[in-house]
């Protein structure tokens, strides 16, 4: 069954649009800042484990391996190669000495710093091709999908746990508009 059999018809094909642009855009700036980080030796991998890694905080081994959907084999041997690089650490666990947790290196935040800083530019670059009514009108279709993702949120606390300090909403200057 697909996600939009719920919808009629042209809702449907207009959501479909969407994601298919929305995966699309946001695809295309993620190659782009990893680009930059392959060049440094940091591959896919690696950058899967240290965003996850920033978003949500320290975790012990078996968890890493349990959201990366691998062994706890596998998951040592990369989390190995990336503290070899110096993109994480392995710290004990304060209450329990037999618990090591792993956690994004100041290097590895550096990193992905980097990557961010390279999609943040095409992005300003992209969005300053925009005409103030056209800013204006995604600035508040993205209020809207805001709002929307906390509503849902509210409804599946499980689904977005871990909150990250980056997810806070950024200011937007509201400025009326014709649709």
């Amino acid at each position: 069954m697909s996600r939009t059999t719920r919808l009629d018809p042209e809702r449907a094909a207009l959501v479909e649009g969407i994601v298919t642009q929305f995966r699309a855009s946001l695809g295309e700036l993620r190659c782009v800042g990893s680009e930059r980080l392959l060049r440094h030796g940091v591959s896919m991998s690696h950058l899967h484990l240290m965003s996850m890694l920033d978003r949500h905080g320290e975790l012990p081994m078996s968890r890493v391996a349990e959201l990366l959907g691998v062994s706890d084999s596998n998951a040592t041997g990369l989390v190995d190669r990336m503290e070899e690089h110096g993109f994480v650490e392995r710290v004990r666990h304060p209450e329990d000495r037999r618990v090591v947790l792993v956690r994004v290196s100041d290097r590895g935040r550096q990193l992905l710093s980097a990557g961010e800083v390279v999609r943040d530019d095409i992005s300003f670059r992209v969005l300053g091709r925009l005409d103030l009514a056209r800013l204006q009108r995604l600035a508040r279709a993205l209020e809207d999908v805001r709002s929307v993702v906390a509503e849902v949120a509210a409804e599946e606390p499980g689904v977005f746990s871990h909150a990250h300090p980056h997810d806070a909403p950024a200011p937007v200057a509201a400025t009326p508009a014709a649709s």
